[in-house]
């Protein structure tokens, strides 16, 4: 197998997934790469760890009234082998934003997430319509206090903003204060119901209720069209919108291709390579909106295979990324809270994005703080032959031969990282530091000490902070 089909599948799972052991990168190489992408198009096998009623009894910290449910998501996207499921939910939940700090329902925002799970590979207007009927969804934008008496513009604004179309597009406006008024006329009616009682059982999901006592029933003009619209009729109408297959083909390709501008910047702001942009929004049309067929046009197409480390990692991604590195937490055990915790200090928390916007992506993860964070956290994994990862990159190492020469040490710990390029300059730098040792003997433990040196110092270069 040539070494670039490894190194294109171990690009393929940092971007499709949280990334790889080696060992996994080589047994998806095997199988080839347009078929693992549809494997992981179409997942198929439910071993993702454990079901969340068990994960409640196995970590008896979590609970529906404390912090179940962030530990939860985290815990499946290290262990579940559909890693494109779970890193939708992920995009989806930084586009389609709620966040607990208002929410305050443990169980009403794992409904949603579940809910971006079945649908986040599936038709763009399905997904609308079920984030528009989501209840922490309803609750966070403040639906269910818009009556046809007493509109509230904050979802049909939002919606037109950032969940669909965005400001504009080349320069223009897509859409007007009008018809941020309209789509609040047409899903008026969209509420929830009353939660059940939280006692003696526990907090059940609250409830997406359509009273049609409370929808404004007249006539309504959204983007130049005119009718008797409810909130289907009016995503009908924005999913056919050129500047919605341009707003979700820009985030797919700052998501999984590289980092773009902000959001806010993209009315002035072109795409970085609007080929593959225009190539996406085609497939947005003539798929009839599906989410699928785009990202198989995207993983399939030479700007994703040509884009190695063009995206900075965000702090999840990292995590994760580290987490299944080394191989912890694969089994149950007290303590996982305060490793999501690490998230929150490195600036990202799942259910608490930090406005409806989400977040800030690319340069903007990283400061003088999250950095020191991250570099610390990675590099304390990957030093630790506890971890039954970094125990086996030692055993692959040593059974490349007796004696290993700094270039080899240096090159073998890249690869096993999952094929990770560097700079001459660096690169020549931490042979450099290698060759103080000169050539290792592999069968003691100062080659392993030797070894979790040198992922420590790759891991803090600036070279690891990209995908």
């Amino acid at each position: 197998m040539a070494d670039n089909d490894i190194a294109l599948m171990a690009h393929l799972m940092r971007r499709a997934g949280f990334g790889a052991q080696y060992d996994e990168i080589v047994e998806r190489a095997e199988k080839g790469y347009e078929a693992t992408v549809e494997e992981l198009l179409n997942p198929t096998d439910n071993s993702h760890g454990m079901e969340l009623d068990l994960a409640e009894r196995s970590f008896l910290e979590w609970n529906h009234f404390i912090r179940c449910v962030p530990e939860y998501v985290m815990w499946r996207m290290i262990n579940s082998r559909n890693q494109l499921e779970e890193k939708m939910v992920l995009f989806w939940h930084g586009i389609l934003c709620t966040a607990d700090s208002k929410t305050q329902s443990y169980v009403t925002s794992q409904a949603e997430l579940d809910m971006l799970r079945r649908n986040g590979m599936g038709n763009f207007r399905d997904l609308l319509i079920e984030i528009s009927r989501d209840p922490a969804m309803i609750y966070f934008l403040d639906n269910c206090l818009s009556h046809k008496d007493n509109i509230n513009e904050n979802y049909g604004r939002e919606l037109l903003e950032l969940f669909s179309m965005g400001v504009g597009m080349d320069g223009q406006f897509n859409y007007t204060e009008d018809d941020v008024k309209e789509c609040a006329r047409a899903f008026t009616g969209w509420t929830i119901g009353n939660n059940i009682p939280g006692q003696p059982y526990g907090r059940y999901p609250s409830q997406f209720v359509y009273n049609p006592s409370d929808h404004d029933e007249g006539t309504t003009t959204f983007l130049c069209e005119t009718g008797n619209f409810n909130g289907e009729d009016v995503i009908d109408i924005i999913v056919k919108q050129p500047a919605t297959a341009r707003f979700i083909s820009r985030h797919m390709y700052s998501y999984f291709v590289a980092d773009e501008g902000g959001v806010p910047s993209w009315m002035e702001t072109p795409p970085r390579d609007m080929e593959t942009i225009k190539m996406l929004e085609d497939i947005y049309f003539s798929s009839g909106y599906d989410i699928k067929a785009m990202l198989r046009a995207l993983f399939n197409s030479d700007a994703f295979k040509e884009a190695r480390f063009q995206r900075i990692k965000g702090p999840i991604e990292s995590i994760v990324g580290t987490i299944r590195l080394v191989g912890d937490w694969t089994t149950p055990r007290p303590g996982f809270e305060v490793i999501f915790d690490e998230m929150k200090h490195m600036g990202q928390e799942i259910l608490n994005p930090p406005s409806v916007e989400g977040w800030h992506t690319g340069k903007e993860w990283i400061d003088g703080g999250t950095l020191v964070r991250r570099i610390n956290f990675i590099a304390d994994y990957v030093g630790d032959l506890s971890q039954p990862g970094i125990q086996d990159l030692v055993g692959k190492l040593q059974s490349d031969g007796p004696i290993m020469s700094p270039v080899n040490l240096v090159d073998g710990c890249l690869r096993l990282l999952g094929c990770y390029e560097l700079e001459p300059e660096t690169r020549q730098m931490l042979i450099a530091h290698a060759e103080k040792s000169g050539d290792l003997p592999t069968n003691n433990e100062e080659f392993a000490r030797q070894v979790t040196q040198m992922l420590q110092m790759i891991v803090a270069t600036k070279e690891y902070l990209y995908a």
